[in-house]
């Protein structure tokens, strides 16, 4: 009977436990999820230019089609490689995601 209470106590929490630890469904079509995900993947791009400056490496840019999305990710990359003040690569990665941010919601959205 002692080993019984513990092993209903177990199951009884797991559940619960296990409810708390998955996160919910985002809704794709909500406008800012595109925004988001394309920030983290330019944070990426920026962090990926702050090792390749430090390293010495050239600058890498992608070939401009019009469209924001190279537009913006040359933007942060040429900031890096010119601003001495981003020093780490967690500067790095806040300047991209603040500066993706910024200018998604730039003239689109006014």
């Amino acid at each position: 009977m002692k080993r019984i209470y513990p092993i209903l106590l177990c199951l009884a929490w797991t559940p619960g436990a296990w409810a708390h630890a998955h996160a919910g469904q985002v809704d794709d079509t909500m406008p800012d999820v595109e925004r988001i995900r394309f920030c983290e993947r330019v944070r990426d791009f920026a962090l990926q230019a702050f090792v390749d400056r430090e390293k010495g490496r050239p600058m890498k840019v992608f070939q401009e089609d019009g469209s924001h999305g190279p537009r913006i990710t040359n933007h942060i990359i040429r900031r890096i490689y010119e601003e001495p003040q981003i020093s780490s690569p967690k500067k790095a990665e806040a300047f991209g995601r603040a500066t993706c941010n910024e200018m998604m919601q730039g003239p689109a959205e006014k």
